[in-house]
């Protein structure tokens, strides 16, 4: 089942505000100092609160600035375990399904994605246990899979969140497009699926939590931004 009411995954009327020319020249000067805090030990959430109460900044702002930033230490970590697409060859790849297919939504229904500082694009499609299926996520399931053929995966593991809404449904769909790919596909619906993710390699994900801890990461979504001609907001400098 398809929704139609929300065609545009993680569009939001107020965002031509709120990421204006005008406000991100605001928000750069923010994580400036969001980004001294950080690195100074303060946490992530804490710090957005009080920089973001100072330049007034809206939720969406904020949550945009906490998606983008990380601490160097963060993304040292992260860069070392990076892997390039090429390295995928002939291997099994294990994909953080509601994740990636959301952001590969959000970039086809042309709404807001942002570079982040550690080289991966980040939307703020809001989930809090529900999804639904629209009308570009089949097409996103699809820049996922060409990308995996075009690398010549082994096999795609792809987890789907258990407490989440149509997951089942999504589960589906992914089968039945995945039927005319080359490569072995897994799907499993699990309740953790990020602490299942963090012992592994050759992840697929921006989770930035699941960055930190698992064993290596492909960074596909910026792939899928450069072949689509797509630019990304970058609220931080």
């Amino acid at each position: 089942m398809t929704d139609r009411t929300n065609a545009r995954r993680g569009y939001v009327p107020d965002d031509e505000r709120n990421f204006s020319p005008e406000s991100i020249e605001v928000m750069r000067t923010a994580s400036r100092h969001v980004d001294y805090l950080i690195n100074e030990g303060y946490d992530l959430k804490q710090a957005t609160t009080f920089v973001g109460n100072h330049f007034l900044l809206s939720d969406r702002q904020r949550l945009a600035i906490m998606r983008s930033l990380a601490t160097k230490e963060q993304l040292e970590n992260r860069e070392i375990k990076r892997l390039e697409a090429s390295k995928l060859y002939g291997r099994d790849v294990w994909i953080d399904g509601f994740n990636m297919v959301i952001t590969l939504e959000v970039l086809l229904s042309d709404s807001i994605l942002f570079e982040c500082m550690d080289g991966t694009i980040r939307d703020l499609a809001a989930l809090r246990g529900t999804y639904r299926i629209i009308s570009e996520t089949a097409d996103a399931v699809r820049v996922l899979f060409d990308f995996l053929k075009e690398m010549k995966i082994y096999s795609a593991i792809i987890l789907l969140d258990k407490p989440i809404s149509n997951s089942g449904r999504l589960k589906a769909l992914i089968a039945d497009t995945g039927e005319s790919y080359p490569f072995k596909l897994d799907i499993q619906i699990q309740r953790d699926v990020d602490r299942t993710l963090y012992e592994k390699e050759n992840v697929i994900t921006s989770d930035s939590i699941i960055l930190d801890r698992c064993l290596s990461w492909v960074n596909l979504t910026a792939e899928c931004m450069n072949r689509h001609g797509r630019e990304a907001l970058r609220v931080w400098e």
